[in-house]
C-alpha cells in the first residue's frame, strides 16, 4: 500500500470512477488538481494516508458493479460520449440556472446579498466554459480522432496548426482550473448548496441544480485531465 501512496489521485479515479466518491469526502479535488500525488495531498490537506488508502483500497477491492471503465475506451469514442453527455449537459442547464438566478437576485437579492456574487461567478464560468468547449470541438478533439483513424490505417500523420497536441491540452487544463476554483467559490458561498431557512422553491431548485452542475463538470474534467489527454499524448507520440 506504500507504493500506492506515490500514484497520483487521478489515476485513481480513472482507474475506477467510485473511488471520486472517496476523495470528494475528503474536500481532495480529482479533476482539476488531479495530478498530486495521495502523498502530497495528505500532507498539504493533513489526511491521515493510511486511512485514505484503506478507503480507497477497499473500493478498488469490491465488486465493479455497473461503474463503466471510461479507461478501457477507444479515444474517439470517448470524445463523442464527453461532447454528447457533457458538453451538451453545460448547454442544456446554463440556460435555465442563468434565468433562476437572475430571479434568486430579484427577489432574494436584498436579504442575501451573496446571490449577486454566485450570479456574477455562474455567469462568468458559463461563457467561458462555452467558448473552453468550442474550442475543443473545433480545434483539439477533431485532431484527437484524426490520430486515432491516421493509427489505425497506418497513415501519415499532418502536423497540425498548434503545432503538438500538448500545446491546447495546457489551455484546456488551465481553463479547467479556472473553472475549479471558480466552483469552489461557489460552494462556499452557498454553504455547499445548502437553501436558507427562508429560501422558496426556486431557490431550493436552483441550488441542487448548481451542486448537480459541479458535480457533472467534476465527472466532465476528470475525463479530459485524468484519460483523454495524457492518452492523446501518448498517441502523438507513436508517430514521431
Amino acid at each position: 500500500m506504500e507504493n500506492l501512496k506515490n500514484k497520483t489521485v487521478g489515476s485513481f479515479v480513472a482507474q475506477d470512477f467510485r473511488t471520486a466518491a472517496i476523495f470528494t469526502k475528503y474536500q481532495i479535488d480529482f479533476c482539476c488538481k488531479g495530478n498530486r500525488t495521495i502523498t502530497e495531498v495528505c500532507e498539504k490537506q493533513d489526511i491521515d494516508a493510511d486511512v485514505l488508502m484503506q478507503n480507497v483500497f477497499d473500493v478498488l477491492q469490491s465488486e465493479n458493479g455497473n461503474t463503466i471503465d471510461f479507461n478501457s475506451w477507444p479515444l474517439d469514442l470517448l470524445v463523442d460520449y464527453i461532447e454528447k453527455t457533457h458538453h451538451r449537459y453545460v448547454e442544456d442547464k446554463t440556460t435555465i440556472l442563468t434565468q433562476f438566478l437572475d430571479k434568486l437576485c430579484k427577489v432574494h437579492g436584498e436579504g442575501h446579498p451573496e446571490l449577486f456574487r454566485i450570479n456574477e461567478l455562474f455567469t462568468a464560468g458559463a461563457g467561458e466554459l462555452s467558448q473552453h468547449m468550442k474550442k475543443e470541438e473545433l480545434m483539439l478533439f477533431p485532431f484527437i480522432k484524426r490520430m486515432v483513424k491516421t493509427k489505425e490505417s497506418s497513415g501519415v500523420l499532418t502536423q497540425p496548426s498548434f503545432g503538438t497536441v500538448s500545446n491546447p491540452i495546457a489551455m484546456m487544463m488551465q481553463e479547467h482550473e479556472n473553472e475549479g476554483d471558480r466552483f469552489s467559490e461557489i460552494a462556499k458561498l452557498t454553504d455547499n448548496y445548502t437553501p436558507p431557512a427562508d429560501g422558496c422553491t426556486t431557490y431550493k431548485v436552483t441550488f441542487a441544480m448548481l451542486k448537480e452542475f459541479e458535480e457533472d463538470l467534476h465527472k466532465h474534467i476528470h475525463l479530459e485531465n485524468n484519460i483523454l489527454f495524457p492518452k492523446a499524448v501518448i498517441l502523438e507520440e507513436e508517430f514521431a
